[in-house]
């Protein structure tokens, strides 16, 4: 837990994420991600300089293969830390599966499950949404954008919605994934595995096979990519305005 704190606290001095009278929403998917990033961000906010409150959201997508039992644990584990715990019944997953009958669902999926959290937030007074992307996201992300975009790109630590009004929050972007996964059967979190028929089967997984290939390969490949993204001043790109 310390080590996770102190990450946190990192991200949040090196990119204000959180400040006074914030109130943040929490994307709780039921994954171990989202549910380290609800026990570390409530902890965090015991010795936060910044006072905020913090609210957890899970979108339920309608499957019925979900396992009740696992989330009867979250609800449990939820108003154990004393963390009010929102879930919105949607049917996102009979819209994709069943009525769209979509072959790669996965975009319009992160699209509407997006749009719910960001509304049931808003409904809910919160003017940041906190979601549980760590280091090893961002170097999947950077990979997904340059090999299918080609743009050299990947998401921000901290971003805000014009659209919305909401500003989009990262604070484990310094938390290896790893760690995550340690911290997860130390204190034995609740889990509610994704009954999802597209999960392990996405181009993201086959981004995060390759970077693990490459990792192993040529050694501490993932410390030197994330120093690229971190340090943009450090990148030696085409300069258009020489064309």
């Amino acid at each position: 837990m310390q080590r996770l704190l102190s990450l946190m606290r990192k991200a949040n001095n090196d990119y204000h994420l959180i400040e006074d009278g914030d109130k943040i929403a929490i994307g709780i998917s039921g994954g171990k991600d989202s549910i380290a990033l609800l026990a570390v961000l409530n902890a965090y906010r015991r010795f936060s300089p910044e006072k905020f409150d913090i609210v957890a959201i899970n979108i339920d997508m309608g499957f019925e293969e979900t396992d009740r039992d696992e989330v009867a644990r979250l609800k449990a584990y939820a108003e154990e830390i004393g963390v009010p715990l929102i879930i919105e019944k949607t049917d996102i997953a009979k819209i994709i599966f069943e009525e769209r009958k979509e072959e790669s669902p996965c975009s319009l999926c992160s699209k509407m499950r997006r749009g719910a959290l960001n509304t049931v937030a808003i409904k809910n007074g919160c003017n940041k949404i906190a979601l549980g992307h760590h280091s090893d996201d961002i170097i999947e992300t950077f990979f997904l954008s340059f090999i299918y975009e080609g743009r050299l790109s990947t998401f921000m630590p901290k971003s805000y919605m014009d659209r919305t009004g909401i500003t989009l929050i990262r604070p484990l972007i310094y938390v290896e994934e790893k760690q995550i996964i340690a911290f997860q059967n130390k204190y034995s979190l609740p889990i509610v595995h994704n009954p999802c028929p597209q999960d392990k089967h996405t181009k993201r997984q086959d981004m995060k096979e390759l970077i693990d290939k490459i990792d192993k390969d040529f050694g501490h490949s993932k410390v030197r990519m994330l120093r690229a993204i971190f340090h943009p001043e450090r990148n030696n790109l085409f300069d258009k305005s020489l064309k």
